[in-house]
């Protein structure tokens, strides 16, 4: 990481790194928290809250999958970063709990950046008019914008399409980049990358 954004005329410090731990043992999980990592990305709020609960002291835990909104009191109780709000229910539904609460995570919009009707996230051409109903409807503070691009396409022009979402609308961070492209989605321009697989190995469902 610290090479590829050298490589892109950017200081190391501005990216971090989101260790994705969802599925994976606890033993495959302690080595990389033994080294210092504080960051950690999860898919499920309850197997998040089983694993963490106890753990969590000095960590900032992300939820990195699709949230229903029956879960949403949960995650904004447990979460410090949200980072997949992609439509209006799950956003009021995360205003409503966060007023309940007394407490706001920070919230990042996620964007299907290839329209792909299996995948989460608001289509381009509509994300502008939901970040505004987020920000001024529900009253949420929208940190940054999250993608994930089409496995069997190039990610760079997701990437500078979220980077241009993101620019438009005058936010900073973008949540972009996994194992396999965490260095180009660097020389685009992300603030966060999401590692999994290269920090683990391949994930065991959890049993």
């Amino acid at each position: 990481m610290a090479l590829a954004a050298k490589a892109a005329g950017r200081d190391p410090a501005a990216v971090s790194l989101t260790a994705v731990s969802k599925e994976q043992p606890w033993d495959a999980i302690a080595p990389v928290l033994a080294e210092g990592q504080t960051v950690f990305g999860e898919n499920k709020v309850q197997e998040a809250m089983n694993r963490w609960q106890d753990r969590r002291y000095g960590l900032e835990l992300r939820l990195i999958g699709p949230l229903q909104s029956n879960k949403a009191k949960d995650a904004a109780a447990f979460f410090d970063v949200i980072e997949t709000v992609d439509r209006e229910k799950i956003a009021k539904a995360l205003a409503d709990a966060a007023e309940a609460l007394g407490r706001t995570p920070r919230f990042y919009v996620q964007v299907n950046t290839g329209e792909e009707p299996q995948k989460a996230g608001v289509i381009p051409s509509g994300a502008d008019a939901f970040i505004a109903a987020c920000q001024k409807t529900y009253g949420l503070t929208i940190e940054g914008l999250m993608c994930i691009p089409p496995a069997n396409e190039p990610p760079g022009p997701h990437f500078a399409l979220l980077a241009k979402i993101a620019a438009r609308n005058g936010l900073a961070r973008l949540s972009m980049g996994m194992s396999a492209d965490y260095e180009t989605a660097i020389r685009f321009g992300a603030t966060d990358v999401r590692v999994g697989s290269a920090l683990f190995g391949e994930r065991s469902p959890l049993r």
